[in-house]
C-alpha cells in the first residue's frame, strides 16, 4: 500500500494558522513605529522644550516638517517595497526608522558643540539672543533626526499591507490590517506610561536630561524585531511553516480566478502585471485613496502629536503626571476597539452575500465616519470634565483606525499584489500632506491664540484654537468617504 498522501488527504489535512503568526510580527513592527513616532510629543512639554526654549510654533515646525518628509517619503516606498520585495524592503525600513528614532538622542550634544555651551545647565539658563539662537539651532537638528525617522517609517504601512495581501484572502484583510494596524493603538497606549516614566528615572539617574535614553531604548526595539523578521518570513508558497490546507485558504482568490498560486507567484516575480508609477495616477480608484487618506490621517496625527500637550495646556497635567498619563492610557485603550471595526466588512457580508467587498467595506466606513463627530463636543464638554474629551478623542481615534484598516483593504481589493505597495505609498503621502497642514497650522495656530488671547464660541486663548481643529476634525470622514464614493461609486479592480 502506497504511504503517499493523496490531493483530497492533504486539503483535509489540519490547517496551520502560520499566517496569524505573521499579522503578528506586522502588529509588532507597528507597535515599535508608533512608539517611535510618540517619543517626542511625550518628552518635549515637559523635558526638551524647557531645555531648548522652544514654543509651540518650533514644535509644530517639527512635528510638520516630518510629516512633509513622511509624505514624500511614501510616494518612493511603496514603490521601493514593490520593487525589493516585502522581506528585504520591510528590513530596509524598520533599521532606517530606528537609526534615526536614537538619532534624536544626539540633538542636545550637537546643539552644545554647535553653539559652545557646556551642559544642559547653560541651556536652560540662557536668555534673549542666546535663547532663541538654541532654539533655533536645535530645532533644525530634530529635524535633521525626524527626516531619517519618517523616510524609514514612510515604508511601514506599504510594506504591511502588501503583506497581508500575500497571506490573507480579500474577506480576510480587513480583519487582519485591523489586527495589525492596532498596533499603532497599542504602541501610543504604553508609550505615555512608559516613555515620561523611563525619561524621569534617567534623568534622576544623571544620564542627560532623561529624554535622551528614551529615545535609545524605544528606538532600539526595532533591531530586535529585524532577527524575528528575517528568520520567520518567507511567501505562503515557500514558507515550510505553512502546510497545504493554509495555502490553499490564503490564496482562494486566486483559484477563484483561475489561477494556481504558482502561477500568481511567477506572474508577480516577473513584473507583468506592474502598473507603471506615473499610469496610476490615471485611475479614479487611485484618487479615491488619496482622498480617503489625505482627508483624515492628519487627524490621527494631530491626537498623536498633540493630545498630550492639550492635556498640559488645557488641564494643567504634566506629562509625566499620574493623571496625564491616566487620561492617555484611557484615551487609546478606547481606540482598542477598532480591532472590531475590521470585522464589520465580513459581518456585512455575511448577511448580504451578493455584496462585493468594496461595497461592503464602503458601508462600514460610512458607520466609522459618523463617530468622529462627537470631536465637535470634545471641548464644550471639557468645561465639565476632562474626562469627557478624553473619552471622545478616543471614541474618534477609534473610528479612524478602523476606517484606516479598511481604507487599506480597499486597494487590495481594487489593485494587482504587484502595485498594492505602490498605491499604500501614494495614500501615504496624502496622509503625510494632510498632516503635514493640520501640524504646522495647528502649532501657529495655538502660538496666536495664546499671544493674543483669541476667542472662538465662547473659548479664550488655546481652548478656542483646540476648539477649531476639533471641528476640523469631525467632519473630515464624511467629506472623504463621499468624495471616495463619488469617484468610486461601486467596485471595479484595476487591470494593468
Amino acid at each position: 500500500m502506497s504511504s503517499k498522501i493523496s490531493p483530497a488527504s492533504e486539503r483535509a489535512q489540519k490547517m496551520t494558522n502560520f499566517r496569524w503568526v505573521i499579522c503578528g510580527l506586522l502588529f509588532l513592527a507597528t507597535t515599535v513605529n508608533y512608539m517611535d513616532r510618540q517619543v517626542l510629543s511625550l518628552t518635549w512639554k515637559d523635558f526638551i522644550a524647557p531645555e531648548f526654549h522652544w514654543t509651540d510654533n518650533d514644535y509644530g515646525t517639527i512635528t510638520a516638517v516630518f510629516s512633509i518628509i513622511y509624505a514624500v517619503a511614501n510616494l518612493f516606498a511603496g514603490r521601493f517595497i514593490d520593487w525589493m520585495g516585502t522581506k528585504k524592503g520591510y528590513l530596509w525600513a524598520i533599521g532606517v526608522w530606528s537609526a534615526g528614532a536614537c538619532a534624536h538622542a544626539l540633538c542636545g550634544w550637537a546643539t552644545e558643540c554647535t553653539l559652545g555651551l557646556h551642559g544642559a545647565a547653560e541651556l536652560v539658563g540662557a536668555t534673549g539672543a542666546v535663547a532663541s539662537t538654541i532654539a533655533i539651532t536645535s530645532v533644525y537638528y530634530f529635524i535633521a533626526a525626524r527626516i531619517i525617522l519618517g523616510i524609514g517609517e514612510a515604508g511601514n504601512f506599504p510594506a504591511a499591507v502588501k503583506v497581508t495581501a500575500e497571506y490573507f484572502p480579500k474577506r480576510d484583510r480587513a480583519y487582519s490590517t485591523s489586527i495589525f494596524n492596532a498596533g499603532a493603538t497599542i504602541g501610543a497606549l504604553l508609550a505615555p506610561v512608559s516613555i515620561p516614566p523611563m525619561a524621569r528615572f534617567f534623568q534622576g539617574m544623571g544620564v542627560g536630561n532623561g529624554w535622551e535614553m528614551a529615545f535609545v531604548v524605544i528606538g532600539g526595539l526595532g533591531f530586535i524585531w529585524m532577527g524575528l523578521w528575517m528568520f520567520l518570513y518567507k511567501k505562503p508558497a515557500s514558507n515550510p511553516r505553512v502546510n497545504a490546507a493554509e495555502l490553499e485558504y490564503i490564496e482562494q482568490d486566486s483559484q477563484d480566478a483561475g489561477e494556481t498560486p504558482r502561477q500568481e507567484a511567477e506572474k508577480e516575480d516577473s513584473g507583468k502585471d506592474v502598473i507603471p508609477f506615473g499610469k496610476c495616477f490615471k485611475y479614479p480608484q487611485t484618487w479615491a485613496v488619496i482622498a480617503g487618506k489625505g482627508l483624515t490621517d492628519g487627524v490621527w496625527w494631530f491626537f498623536l502629536f498633540w493630545i498630550p500637550a492639550y492635556i498640559s495646556d488645557v488641564y494643567g497635567f504634566a506629562s509625566d503626571t499620574s493623571t496625564a498619563m491616566t487620561l492617555i492610557f484611557v484615551l487609546y485603550a478606547i481606540t482598542m476597539l477598532s480591532i472590531y471595526g475590521g470585522k464589520l466588512p465580513t459581518i456585512i457580508m455575511d448577511k448580504n452575500p451578493q455584496l462585493d467587498p468594496y461595497s461592503a467595506r464602503m458601508r462600514a466606513m460610512f458607520i466609522f465616519a459618523l463617530f468622529p463627530l462627537l470631536a465637535l463636543l470634545a471641548q464644550p464638554l471639557g468645561n465639565f470634565s476632562y474626562w469627557w474629551p478624553t473619552i471622545i478623542i478616543g471614541i474618534a481615534g477609534a473610528a479612524h483606525q478602523s476606517w484606516s484598516a479598511n481604507i487599506y483593504s480597499v486597494v487590495g481589493d481594487m489593485f494587482p499584489k504587484s502595485t498594492i505597495a505602490t498605491i499604500i505609498g501614494i495614500g501615504g503621502m496624502a496622509g503625510g500632506v494632510g498632516s503635514f497642514l493640520i501640524n504646522k497650522g495647528s502649532g501657529m495656530l495655538f502660538t496666536h491664540a495664546a499671544e493674543t488671547n483669541m476667542q472662538f464660541m465662547g473659548f479664550e486663548g488655546k481652548p478656542a484654537g483646540y476648539f477649531i481643529i476639533f471641528c476640523v476634525c469631525g467632519i473630515a470622514y464624511l467629506l472623504a468617504w463621499t468624495i471616495m464614493k463619488i469617484l468610486v461609486p461601486k467596485q471595479k479592480p484595476v487591470l494593468p
